[in-house]
């Protein structure tokens, strides 16, 4: 069995911790080799590096989400650097826009209780800063976008980036502006969400992208696969929500092989290049 790569993950989030260890074994039983774990605020950095050094698989990012970037400290960009220098293997993420956090929220949600929601001139600042550290240091950057698409590619044309690439997780944007962001460095990754039906649009695109460029994830503990797909079922979370096992990554590698006319082993194959060529 080919070696297994998570391009985006939590698993530091509080939805996770009771299973750990129960996870660590399930990712042992499918060949998952390495998972990059995203830590999305300062007080989340220091989790993420602790797990890093007791579990091998790990691969750090570290960075500023768009829905923190209005709480963000004074020192965080000093912060983010010592982390990264810390670790020569840390990337940058999870970071980039969110105009839903803005424009969509509702708000009573609690997911932005307390919360100081930033404008998007000041996620754009926010982001940039880290892109043009990321191309500093050359380190892997992991960018979430939501409904941002264009001011995204703006940023990315208009600020310096790492040469290694930069990963576009669980790909949302027109099939339109592929090619300007394949362009730019641009690599994918595929989630098992996206063969829900609302999202056919966004599942067509990875039919488009090219190999050289196509990675997955799990985003765990969201986006948990349905029915039999969810081979690694959790307990769901206090608030009831399902709780995504990062061992479903081998759900999404299934799901993305027959999408693309491929057996599993042919495209685990192409995928560890790609992530060995981003991350590693």
């Amino acid at each position: 069995m080919p070696n297994l790569y998570d391009a985006h993950q939590h698993f530091h989030f509080d939805q996770l911790t009771p299973h750990r260890a129960a996870i660590a074994a399930d990712l042992a039983s499918i060949g998952l080799k390495t998972a990059v774990v995203n830590g999305t605020n300062e007080e989340e950095w220091p989790v993420v590096a602790g797990l890093a050094n007791g579990y091998i698989w790990i691969l750090p990012s570290y960075g500023v989400h768009p829905w923190d970037s209005g709480n963000r400290s004074t020192q965080w960009l000093t912060t983010l650097r010592q982390q990264l220098l810390a670790d020569p293997r840390a990337g940058i993420g999870e970071v980039g826009l969110d105009r839903w956090i803005i424009d969509g929220v509702k708000p009573d949600d609690p997911r932005i209780a307390g919360m100081r929601v930033a404008s998007i001139e000041e996620q754009g600042e926010v982001f940039a800063t880290q892109l043009s550290l990321a191309a500093e240091l050359n380190r892997a950057v992991s960018i979430h976008c939501v409904q941002a698409w264009g001011k995204l590619l703006e940023i990315l044309k208009a600020t310096s980036r790492p040469s290694r690439g930069f990963l576009l997780h669980g790909y949302a944007g027109p099939a339109g502006m592929l090619a300007d962001f394949t362009a730019l460095g641009a690599y994918y990754s595929f989630n098992i969400q996206l063969v829900e039906p609302k999202h056919a649009a966004r599942l067509e695109n990875f039919r488009q992208i090219p190999a050289d460029r196509l990675l997955v994830e799990t985003d765990a503990p969201t986006k948990a696969p349905v029915g039999k797909a969810n081979r690694f079922p959790l307990p769901a979370a206090a608030d009831g929500s399902e709780v995504n096992n990062p061992a479903n990554v081998i759900a999404a590698y299934e799901a993305l092989a027959q999408l693309r006319g491929l057996t599993t082993d042919a495209l685990a194959t192409q995928v560890e290049k790609n992530f060995t060529k981003l991350f590693l």
